[in-house]
């Protein structure tokens, strides 16, 4: 006897589906609407193709912004993540000690994008920022993040290792309060180091947290955009102008919706890509825990 299926319960899927067409298909074919035409106003536009997309991709600033983000994002991974790493190893295992490290550690991350970068113009400002004050007048180096593109750079990389170092850090204690003990006991029974009970028993078990830390800080640095431009606006120059920011200036401050449109595009297949390889790596590191 066949039992007779009830299918209506995919009715329910119909406020998601609407709700994802106006927040995304729609705005998404706009885009794709605006990347093949040239619009001289309201109700005013010619096809063009593929022109734009020739034109943003011979763009030879976009080719600067897009070196700018792989140094932002490598230099962020390479401090990033052994900073992480280090202060997962600090942070107590027992006692009052690991509920307010916890808290400390996840102030930064509460705090919203948009005023890190107030924060951090404030704190580095020489006449009235702790920071800035301390580098000019008591060290005696004049440092100004709006002087130099170096000053704008070590500002920048300041600011976004505070705030995401965290993250690096309570997933690599989860990591490690994952590890049971008889690990340890069986390393202090050989007489282990603590370099090769990190090296040999600490770092392969966190392998899997530390997979998906690194992906998400590369995802969430390539792209980046509130930080540093409420902290330069790209600036001095165009020296932190990374992709983020320099398709906001032709979307609104030029107001070529054409170009802006197609490197919108661009940019989202860019990021398609990124979390391919996002993907594909949790499945590798899943597979390899269940081995």
């Amino acid at each position: 006897m066949n039992k007779w299926e009830n299918n209506r319960a995919w009715f329910l899927t119909i406020p998601v589906l609407i709700v994802v067409a106006f927040s995304a298909i729609i705005p998404l074919m706009t885009v794709v609407n605006y990347s093949v035409q040239d619009i001289f106003g309201p109700g005013q536009s010619l096809f063009v193709g593929t022109e734009w997309y020739k034109a943003v991709l011979r763009d030879p600033r976009l080719h600067e912004a897009l070196w700018r983000q792989f140094l932002f994002s490598g230099l962020v991974l390479l401090i990033e993540m052994p900073l992480g790493i280090l202060l997962a190893l600090a942070m107590p295992k027992r006692g009052w000690g690991v509920s307010f490290s916890l808290v400390v550690m996840a102030l930064p991350l509460l705090i919203p994008w948009n005023t890190i970068g107030s924060i951090w113009i404030i704190f580095t400002r020489p006449d009235i920022g702790l920071f800035g004050y301390f580098i000019n007048n008591v060290i005696g180096i004049p440092f100004d993040h709006t002087a130099t593109p170096l000053a704008a750079w070590i500002t920048t990389m300041l600011m976004e290792v505070w705030h995401w170092t965290p993250l690096v850090a309570l997933l690599a204690y989860a990591g490690l309060r994952a590890i049971p003990d008889v690990y340890y006991q069986a390393a202090k029974i050989d007489g282990a180091s603590p370099w090769k009970t990190f090296w040999y028993i600490q770092l392969p078990k966190m392998r899997g947290v530390l997979t998906i830390a690194l992906l998400l800080r590369f995802m969430d640095s390539f792209l980046i955009y509130a930080e540093p431009f409420v902290l330069t606006g790209g600036g001095p120059g165009n020296a932190t102008t990374f992709l983020s920011i320099y398709l906001v200036k032709i979307a609104t401050g030029q107001f070529d919706l054409g170009p802006a449109g197609a490197f919108s595009l661009i940019y989202f297949l860019i990021v398609l890509a990124l979390c391919f390889v996002f993907y594909q790596a949790l499945q590798n590191v899943g597979k390899g825990a269940k081995s």
